[in-house]
Protein backbone atom coordinates (compact mmCIF):
# COMPACT_ATOMS: atom_id res chain seq x y z
CA UNK A 1 0.00 0.00 0.00
CA UNK A 2 1.47 3.34 -1.07
CA UNK A 3 1.37 6.47 1.32
CA UNK A 4 -1.64 8.29 0.04
CA UNK A 5 -3.53 4.94 0.66
CA UNK A 6 -2.27 4.54 4.41
CA UNK A 7 -2.28 8.14 5.69
CA UNK A 8 -5.16 10.43 4.60
CA UNK A 9 -4.44 13.72 6.24
CA UNK A 10 -0.83 14.02 5.77
CA UNK A 11 -1.32 17.54 8.06
CA UNK A 12 -1.26 15.27 11.14
CA UNK A 13 2.33 14.72 10.85
CA UNK A 14 5.15 17.34 10.96
CA UNK A 15 7.34 14.63 8.11
CA UNK A 16 4.49 15.13 5.97
CA UNK A 17 7.46 16.31 3.05
CA UNK A 18 8.78 12.84 3.73
CA UNK A 19 5.75 10.75 2.93
CA UNK A 20 4.99 13.84 -0.32
CA UNK A 21 8.27 12.97 -1.29
CA UNK A 22 8.09 8.90 -1.25
CA UNK A 23 5.95 6.96 -2.68
CA UNK A 24 5.82 3.75 -0.47
CA UNK A 25 6.11 4.16 3.56
CA UNK A 26 9.23 1.67 4.60
CA UNK A 27 11.06 4.53 2.13
CA UNK A 28 10.50 6.83 4.68
CA UNK A 29 12.48 4.48 7.73
CA UNK A 30 16.12 5.25 6.78
CA UNK A 31 15.22 9.36 6.14
CA UNK A 32 13.90 9.92 9.76
CA UNK A 33 16.66 10.81 11.49
CA UNK A 34 18.20 12.98 9.42
CA UNK A 35 14.52 15.18 9.17
CA UNK A 36 14.55 15.02 12.93
CA UNK A 37 17.73 16.53 13.16
CA UNK A 38 17.01 19.24 10.50
CA UNK A 39 13.64 20.03 11.72
CA UNK A 40 14.49 20.60 15.25
CA UNK A 41 16.47 23.53 15.37
CA UNK A 42 13.42 25.29 13.31
CA UNK A 43 11.08 24.53 15.91
CA UNK A 44 9.77 28.16 17.61
CA UNK A 45 11.57 28.62 21.00
CA UNK A 46 8.47 29.74 22.23
CA UNK A 47 6.61 26.61 21.73
CA UNK A 48 9.17 23.59 22.46
CA UNK A 49 12.24 23.53 24.97
CA UNK A 50 15.29 21.61 23.42
CA UNK A 51 15.76 19.73 27.03
CA UNK A 52 19.41 18.34 25.61
CA UNK A 53 21.17 17.54 23.02
CA UNK A 54 18.63 16.72 19.81
CA UNK A 55 15.69 16.75 21.86
CA UNK A 56 13.06 19.05 21.69
CA UNK A 57 9.80 19.07 23.79
CA UNK A 58 6.58 21.04 23.02
CA UNK A 59 6.23 22.97 26.54
CA UNK A 60 2.74 21.54 26.64
CA UNK A 61 4.09 18.04 26.85
CA UNK A 62 3.55 16.10 29.72
CA UNK A 63 6.23 14.06 30.84
CA UNK A 64 6.26 11.80 33.36
CA UNK A 65 9.24 11.02 36.08
CA UNK A 66 11.13 7.94 34.76
CA UNK A 67 10.68 8.32 31.01
CA UNK A 68 14.16 8.54 29.28
CA UNK A 69 14.57 10.34 25.81
CA UNK A 70 17.74 10.09 23.46
CA UNK A 71 18.22 12.15 20.39
CA UNK A 72 16.99 13.02 18.00
CA UNK A 73 13.36 13.37 19.29
CA UNK A 74 10.69 15.45 18.58
CA UNK A 75 7.43 15.50 21.02
CA UNK A 76 4.61 17.62 19.83
CA UNK A 77 1.58 19.49 21.77
CA UNK A 78 -0.25 17.84 24.11
CA UNK A 79 1.52 15.21 23.98
CA UNK A 80 2.06 12.34 27.61
CA UNK A 81 5.19 10.33 27.76
CA UNK A 82 4.16 8.06 30.83
CA UNK A 83 6.65 6.66 33.70
CA UNK A 84 9.25 4.26 32.79
CA UNK A 85 8.78 4.77 28.75
CA UNK A 86 12.18 4.43 26.59
CA UNK A 87 12.73 6.76 24.09
CA UNK A 88 15.70 5.89 21.67
CA UNK A 89 16.33 7.84 19.73
CA UNK A 90 15.30 9.40 15.47
CA UNK A 91 11.57 10.29 16.80
CA UNK A 92 8.89 12.24 15.73
CA UNK A 93 5.74 11.72 17.96
CA UNK A 94 2.82 14.33 16.97
CA UNK A 95 0.08 16.30 19.40
CA UNK A 96 -2.56 14.73 21.30
CA UNK A 97 -0.24 10.90 21.71
CA UNK A 98 0.09 8.79 24.42
CA UNK A 99 3.54 7.00 24.84
CA UNK A 100 2.67 4.72 27.82
CA UNK A 101 4.50 2.96 31.03
CA UNK A 102 7.19 0.73 29.80
CA UNK A 103 6.51 1.60 25.98
CA UNK A 104 9.83 1.63 23.44
CA UNK A 105 10.28 3.28 20.84
CA UNK A 106 12.70 3.80 17.99
CA UNK A 107 13.44 5.24 14.63
CA UNK A 108 9.31 5.80 14.02
CA UNK A 109 6.99 8.03 13.37
CA UNK A 110 3.49 8.46 15.36
CA UNK A 111 0.97 10.67 13.78
CA UNK A 112 -1.09 12.97 15.34
CA UNK A 113 -3.56 11.14 18.09
CA UNK A 114 -1.37 7.74 18.01
CA UNK A 115 -1.91 5.77 21.18
CA UNK A 116 0.38 3.36 22.47
CA UNK A 117 0.05 3.13 25.93
CA UNK A 118 0.84 0.33 27.81
CA UNK A 119 3.99 -2.00 27.40
CA UNK A 120 4.14 -1.72 23.78
CA UNK A 121 7.28 -2.02 21.49
CA UNK A 122 7.24 0.34 17.74
CA UNK A 123 10.66 -0.03 16.40
CA UNK A 124 11.55 0.95 12.34
CA UNK A 125 7.45 1.66 12.45
CA UNK A 126 5.07 4.42 11.14
CA UNK A 127 1.72 4.93 13.19
CA UNK A 128 -0.68 6.81 10.94
CA UNK A 129 -3.50 9.53 12.80
CA UNK A 130 -5.78 7.95 15.79
CA UNK A 131 -3.26 4.86 15.58
CA UNK A 132 -3.82 2.62 18.30
CA UNK A 133 -1.97 -0.53 19.77
CA UNK A 134 -3.37 -2.51 22.78
CA UNK A 135 -1.48 -3.48 25.52
CA UNK A 136 1.39 -5.70 24.98
CA UNK A 137 1.42 -5.50 21.19
CA UNK A 138 4.77 -5.05 19.57
CA UNK A 139 5.83 -4.50 16.03
CA UNK A 140 8.67 -7.10 15.34
CA UNK A 141 11.35 -5.39 13.19
CA UNK A 142 13.88 -8.17 12.64
CA UNK A 143 13.37 -11.59 11.53
CA UNK A 144 15.05 -14.39 12.44
CA UNK A 145 17.32 -14.77 9.78
CA UNK A 146 18.33 -11.64 9.24
CA UNK A 147 17.57 -11.27 5.86
CA UNK A 148 15.89 -7.80 4.44
CA UNK A 149 12.19 -7.61 4.86
CA UNK A 150 9.87 -8.27 1.93
CA UNK A 151 6.68 -6.61 2.42
CA UNK A 152 3.76 -9.93 1.21
CA UNK A 153 0.61 -8.13 -0.28
CA UNK A 154 -0.82 -8.70 -4.22
CA UNK A 155 2.79 -8.50 -4.89
CA UNK A 156 5.98 -9.24 -3.01
CA UNK A 157 7.96 -6.14 -2.58
CA UNK A 158 11.59 -6.43 -1.79
CA UNK A 159 12.18 -3.27 0.79
CA UNK A 160 16.01 -3.78 0.97
CA UNK A 161 15.89 -2.98 4.80
CA UNK A 162 16.88 -5.63 7.33
CA UNK A 163 15.30 -3.51 10.08
CA UNK A 164 11.78 -2.90 9.35
CA UNK A 165 8.80 -3.02 11.88
CA UNK A 166 5.22 -2.28 10.62
CA UNK A 167 3.00 0.45 8.75
CA UNK A 168 -0.58 1.30 10.64
CA UNK A 169 -2.26 3.57 8.33
CA UNK A 170 -5.16 6.20 9.71
CA UNK A 171 -7.49 4.61 12.72
CA UNK A 172 -5.68 1.06 12.28
CA UNK A 173 -6.37 -0.84 16.05
CA UNK A 174 -4.17 -3.85 17.03
CA UNK A 175 -5.39 -6.03 19.64
CA UNK A 176 -3.60 -6.68 23.32
CA UNK A 177 -0.74 -8.67 23.10
CA UNK A 178 -0.57 -9.34 19.40
CA UNK A 179 2.85 -9.59 17.54
CA UNK A 180 3.40 -7.60 13.85
CA UNK A 181 6.08 -9.53 11.56
CA UNK A 182 8.21 -7.54 10.31
CA UNK A 183 6.83 -5.89 7.05
CA UNK A 184 3.22 -5.61 8.65
CA UNK A 185 1.27 -3.39 6.35
CA UNK A 186 -2.43 -2.48 8.35
CA UNK A 187 -4.82 -0.53 5.98
CA UNK A 188 -6.89 2.28 7.36
CA UNK A 189 -9.48 1.26 9.92
CA UNK A 190 -8.23 -2.30 9.66
CA UNK A 191 -8.11 -4.00 13.37
CA UNK A 192 -6.02 -6.97 14.52
CA UNK A 193 -7.68 -9.29 16.95
CA UNK A 194 -5.93 -9.91 20.18
CA UNK A 195 -3.55 -12.65 20.81
CA UNK A 196 -2.59 -12.47 17.00
CA UNK A 197 0.75 -12.77 15.04
CA UNK A 198 -0.34 -10.52 11.55
CA UNK A 199 2.01 -10.91 8.87
CA UNK A 200 1.65 -9.41 4.83
CA UNK A 201 -0.56 -6.85 4.20
CA UNK A 202 -4.37 -6.66 6.05
CA UNK A 203 -6.90 -4.04 3.91
CA UNK A 204 -8.57 -1.20 4.74
CA UNK A 205 -11.46 -1.80 6.88
CA UNK A 206 -10.52 -5.52 7.09
CA UNK A 207 -10.25 -7.68 10.70
CA UNK A 208 -7.56 -9.91 10.89
CA UNK A 209 -8.91 -12.95 12.96
CA UNK A 210 -6.22 -15.73 11.57
CA UNK A 211 -4.19 -15.53 8.69
CA UNK A 212 -7.03 -17.33 6.61
CA UNK A 213 -9.47 -15.58 8.21
CA UNK A 214 -9.20 -11.54 7.22
CA UNK A 215 -13.09 -10.27 6.83
CA UNK A 216 -14.54 -7.05 6.29
CA UNK A 217 -15.72 -4.96 9.14
CA UNK A 218 -19.62 -4.95 9.56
Amino acid sequence: MKNSELFLDLDATAAAPLFRETVYPWEVLPRIRAFVLSLGPTLPPDEYEQREADVWLHRSVKLYPGAFIAGPTIIGPETEVRPGAFLRGSILVGRHCVVGNSTELKNCILFDHVQVPHYNYVGDSILGAHAHMGAGSICSNVKSDKANVVVHGAAAFETGLRKFGAILGDRADVGCNSVLCPGAILGPDARVYPLSRARGVVPAGHIYKAADNIVPRR
